[in-house]
């Protein structure tokens, strides 16, 4: 059983809900103690970003975040690197990378998944490689067993809806907002709709992202999916640090908010 799908089920029977944090790869001072803070904070799953130089799904914050790894010299195989060094210290928490085609095809396709799941990377979350058209890149995730997480819109249409869940696996990933990561003001009854939806057509968890600013919106959410992604506001706070040390003790202490307030919105 992969990873992610024994995480989710250890959720599932504690009533709990899941905590992922996304934080960018070779962003300043990010490297694998960062992802060990997010884990001693409360996170259950990792994503960690790969930089690019278009990220076109991203706010200011996490673009910000990509020019300052891209700055300082982050590739594909340095965050494999990065991966690979976190998993030598924790063998359970699951590991997603985030990240664009262009760098993965240029890397390309088979070596990127052969090298991903030789570094302890669980899943790949692609942003611009549509579902369902037998990609390189998916067909080459599928030969080494990596799950292939997918974003699925608020304005996707429920036929399209179906065909992507068809094509996912670990876990969907329903964007919770027209617009880029961190932006305007959520709708937690949108995303109880929407996740009532998703799970009439999949019985994989689906998780909620973007937009999510406080622990107050975690916990809102968290009583309406399987659990909820954290991404601006970790990115923001690792970009405020001048150091590795000071930037985990800010991780670990930001997830530990987020933790808690999930926790108290749904107790075990």
């Amino acid at each position: 059983m992969s990873r992610i799908r024994t995480r989710f089920d250890s959720l599932a029977a504690r009533r709990a809900r899941a905590l992922i944090g996304y934080i960018v790869a070779g962003d300043a001072t990010s490297g694998p103690g960062l992802m060990r803070a997010l884990t001693a904070g409360g996170a259950d799953v990792i994503e960690l970003g790969m930089p690019f130089s278009d990220p076109m799904a991203e706010g200011p914050i996490i673009q910000r975040a990509h020019e300052r790894a891209l700055s300082a010299g982050t590739s594909v195989p340095g965050v494999l690197e990065q991966a690979a060094a976190f998993r030598r210290v924790d063998e359970d928490t699951p590991v997603v990378l985030m990240g664009y085609l262009n760098p993965l095809e240029r890397y390309g396709c088979t070596a990127f998944a052969a090298d991903a799941r030789t570094a302890g990377v669980d899943a790949v979350l692609c942003v611009d490689c549509p579902a369902g058209e037998r990609s390189p890149l998916e067909r080459a995730l599928e030969a080494e067993g990596l799950e292939k997480i997918q974003l699925i819109a608020p304005t996707t249409a429920p036929g399209r809806c179906r065909e992507i869940l068809t094509h996912a696996s670990g876990f969907a990933y329903a964007i919770t907002l027209r617009g880029v990561t961190g932006a305007a003001d959520l709708e937690v009854e949108a995303v109880r709709a929407r996740t009532a939806e998703l799970k009439a057509l999949s019985d994989i968890p689906v998780v909620a992202g973007f937009g999510i600013k406080s622990p107050g919106d975690a916990a809102r959410l968290s009583e309406v999916c399987d659990g909820v992604v954290i991404g601006s506001a970790l990115v923001g706070a690792v970009g405020g640090c001048d150091n590795a040390e000071a930037a985990a003790v800010q991780l670990e202490m930001l997830m530990h908010s987020y933790r808690t307030a999930i926790d108290s919105g749904n107790p075990a």
